[in-house]
């Protein structure tokens, strides 16, 4: 009987072995082990085991995308947690809108404790319509130390076109707090950053087209030309006269049968209930960072052998206290003498052998035997790199 690993993860102290067959899964085996790393992540995705996804999961209708929206504008009330007058631009900004409301202010005698300069950004999600709501997120960009408790005051958000498409105003929120007293002080959350739920009033739509009549192309988010081919594959098993085809990795082309013309929403949500296996490129990704690795279950080895050794120097320094001699007619002082002692130990050095085809699991039992540290493991790894059948990325 074959067991296909689909998902090992190895901590400190723990290796889980979770082993399948089909789609039954039986007990867990736990196994306690030499330490391997503070933070060692190997998710193992088995070929036969992989789980078939939707294809709306992993592509989508090409010409349905959002749009980003941004814009500069000012959050008042603030409660003395606003720009200083330092920040020339907040001080302008209030000038330029009480002018707007038929005031006209000097600038210096304007203080804006009470007011901070944002930059307001916005998703733009496709089909949208006018006088629909989107949320927005408000951000500072002078020396303000809080937003808690301001509004926004009105907006234009516009495109990379320079349209406006949306107009935000309203409460910020920023899900904390930041409060001092006496010297002391208290903040929960970043306080400089919020949102405003449904604070953006849509204005204008963006031309959106899924299809030309007799076609629409489905867009991989991941460019896989295998799993491309199935997707084309599955569509085609499911409505045979449309014809389907992987143009390139990231794209399949689908003719509209003329039954489902007529409803062109209803056939896109057909074709995104298929469900297909997407294909995973073998590869070992490595922070040297945070020492997390995480290795595809697709990954093999040649034939090698791996030795690991390491050297350790201890070094205790216990000082001695050496009294005056006995009958000193004169009191004196206990002499400190310094007293190191050195050890030196050299681990043996142990050699393990990794056979063909080996898979995932056996190479962390394999390297779980020399407990290596997470900085052996990727000197290891990338040593090991002629005999992976994967690229190595390191992040």
């Amino acid at each position: 009987m074959d067991f296909h690993p689909i998902a090992a993860f190895v901590s400190a102290k723990w290796i889980m072995a979770i082993a399948v067959v089909g789609t039954t899964i039986p007990a867990v085996r736990l196994r306690r082990v030499r330490p391997l790393a503070s933070l060692v992540c190997l998710l193992v995705l088995a070929g036969s085991a992989r789980a078939q996804v939707r294809i709306k999961d992993i592509a989508g209708v090409q010409g349905a995308r959002s749009n980003q929206l941004v814009g500069y504008g000012i959050v008042v009330g603030l409660d003395g947690s606003g720009d200083s007058n330092s920040t020339i631009f907040t001080a302008q900004s209030v000038v330029n809108a009480l002018q707007k409301m038929g005031m006209t202010i000097p600038q210096g005698a304007i203080k804006v404790k009470n007011v901070a300069a944002v930059m307001v950004t916005a998703e733009l999600p496709a089909f949208v319509k006018n006088g629909s709501k989107i949320d927005v997120t408000v951000s500072s960009i002078g020396d303000a130390r809080s937003i808690q408790g301001g509004t926004l005051l009105q907006t234009p958000l516009k495109a990379a076109d320079g349209e406006v498409y949306a107009v935000g105003q309203g409460a910020v929120s920023i899900g904390g707090f930041n409060v001092s007293a006496g010297g002391g002080s208290a903040q929960k959350n970043h306080v400089t950053a919020g949102r405003i739920p449904s604070g953006a009033d849509v204005e204008r739509e963006v031309p959106t087209s899924l299809s030309d009549g007799s076609s629409l192309e489905i867009t991989l988010r991941k460019g896989d030309a295998t799993t491309a081919s199935r997707i084309a594959e599955a569509i085609n098993q499911k409505v045979p006269a449309s014809g389907a085809k992987a143009v390139d990795p990231y794209t399949i082309r689908v003719g509209i049968p003329e039954s489902n013309r007529g409803d062109l929403v209803g056939f896109i949500a057909q074709l995104e209930a298929l469900t297909v296996m997407p294909d995973v490129a073998a590869k070992i990704i490595v922070n040297e960072k945070t020492g997390t690795v995480v290795i595809g279950g697709d990954v093999r080895v040649r034939p090698c052998a791996i030795s690991h050794g390491g050297l350790e120097i201890k070094v205790d320094n216990t000082p001695i206290v050496i009294p005056p001699p006995p009958g000193t007619l004169l009191p004196g002082k206990a002499a400190v003498v310094p007293h190191k002692d050195i050890t030196v130990k050299e681990d043996t050095a142990r050699l393990v052998a990794i056979p063909a085809t080996t898979t995932v699991d056996d190479l962390v039992r394999a390297l779980n035997k020399l407990g290596v540290t997470p900085r052996d493991l990727i000197a290891i790894l990338q040593a090991m790199q002629p005999y992976i059948s994967a690229e190595i990325e390191i992040q």
